[in-house]
């Protein structure tokens, strides 16, 4: 079937546009140039045709390009928007846009853009230059129908984000990581609409900044601190569960807690769920064993830890290590966790210590003709070397003698030691067992 794609002469003319931005290139150039029908033909096939939707705006380039919904031109070199109708008409069916690591400084172009993208709802901007230039309120409101908004890198000040805050009633997620943030600065009205952000990579340290985010979103689902040098959560109980009421996850992944009373603090948030904590210095002394385990058990609501599920047998057995861990501490040092889990368990012995590690000899007999010799052998050693050990006592010569391992709970008999580097350890050789030493010759 034919795609009904006009293959000749897929990019316009873009002089004007070149002469009039020397320096850079500009969205549509881009657009038309990676989605031309040489670079992103039709892929014919049962549901491999992107379809692109008539639109009242006629373009004489409309089918030459093959849009898909989710649009990325990341690295381009973008600095401009470039026709604002060619663009009307050729994105008014994509959703997602992704123009990061390009060369945006002024937020008008970005306006010219977003503004012609009406069903647009994912936009990436990381990594643009755009804390060169003011956001204002009539470019943000072009923004209004996003709902996942990407700042990484962008350097975007907080009065940038309020006024994103002010224009975006529906945003859902926001992205501010690696923008050099130390303090958090709160607008004058919250965002009730915001479920996740993501501020990780940054310079907060004091919890005080971190609170504001509470006042900020009171409707945040997910909170992602990571690598950023947090180093207490200084806050009481009641208060922590006003400021985060519906917060499900937080990650504070390689922050700077040092203390467990950080760690039973999160028990304060109503609805918590999830929590990643690698890489914190309190944790740095323990084994991986203890780590989990001890942060389990102080998380009775916890259901996911570092990505893991918890388990209600991985519980249980974290809440009765934590019993035991900590049974011959002082009582002034004792977790209050710890009465809590006595209350629910009793108090629990410690477990016996089992060493697993392999027994490196045993005593044995030797029975060879009539007589009956105990010694003790060693179990690293192999059946060769076990024959010149019994050289000088059956007075035979390794090479003439059979050997033979009985185990005294063994149903079968004995078993032929009949394998020269065969180890006596494989054998599962015991204190009590026998070797019977016979002569080839016999």
């Amino acid at each position: 079937m034919d795609s009904g794609v006009v293959m000749s002469n897929p990019t316009p003319n873009f002089s004007e546009e070149k002469m009039d931005q020397p320096s850079g290139r500009s969205f549509m150039q881009v657009l038309c140039e990676k989605y031309s029908p040489e670079n992103f033909p039709y892929r014919r096939g049962p549901g491999m045709g992107v379809h692109v939707p008539a639109t009242p705006q006629g373009s004489p380039m409309k089918d030459r390009l093959n849009l898909p919904s989710v649009l990325v031109l990341n690295s381009c070199g973008i600095t401009c928007a470039g026709d604002e109708r060619e663009i009307a008409a050729f994105c008014a069916h994509v959703s997602e846009l992704d123009l990061s690591d390009n060369k945006l400084q002024d937020w008008h172009e970005v306006s010219k853009i977003v503004s012609n993208v009406p069903q647009l709802e994912f936009l990436n901007l990381s990594s643009n230059p755009l804390s060169l230039s003011v956001l204002e309120r009539t470019c943000a409101g072009s923004f209004s129908g996003v709902r996942k908004l990407v700042l990484n890198n962008s350097k975007a000040s907080w009065e940038t984000v309020h006024t994103i805050l002010q224009e975006l009633p529906d945003l859902e997620e926001l992205f501010l990581c690696l923008n050099d943030y130390e303090t958090v600065s709160c607008p004058s009205v919250c965002c009730h609409s915001l479920k996740l952000l993501h501020i990780t990579d940054n310079n907060l340290q004091d919890w005080t900044e971190i609170r504001k985010l509470g006042v900020m979103f009171p409707s945040l689902d997910t909170l992602v601190l990571a690598n950023n040098h947090l180093n207490a959560i200084e806050e009481p109980a009641d208060s922590l569960a006003r400021l985060f009421p519906n917060l499900r996850s937080i990650s504070l992944h390689k922050s700077g807690l040092q203390s467990w009373e950080d760690i039973d603090k999160l028990n304060s948030f109503p609805k918590l769920e999830e929590v990643r904590l690698l890489g914190i210095p309190l944790l740095q002394p323990y084994t991986t064993e203890e780590r989990r385990k001890l942060v389990v058990a102080r998380l009775p609501s916890v259901s996911k830890l570092n990505g893991s599920v918890v388990t209600d047998g991985e519980r249980e057995d974290s809440e009765r290590f934590f019993i035991r861990y900590y049974v011959d501490v002082p009582q002034e040092d004792v977790p209050f966790r710890y009465h809590e889990l006595i209350t629910k368990y009793g108090k629990l012995e410690p477990l016996a210590e089992v060493d697993l590690r392999p027994q490196s000899s045993a005593k044995v007999e030797v029975h060879f003709n009539d007589q009956v010799e105990e010694m003790s052998i060693r179990l690293d050693q192999t059946v060769a070397e076990l024959k010149k050990q019994l050289k000088a006592l059956v007075q035979l010569p390794p090479s003439s003698m059979l050997l033979y391992y009985f185990d005294h709970e063994a149903p079968f008999g004995p078993e032929e030691m009949k394998f020269s580097s065969r180890a006596l350890h494989s054998f599962g050789i015991r204190d009590g067992d026998k070797i019977f030493v016979e002569s080839k010759t016999k």
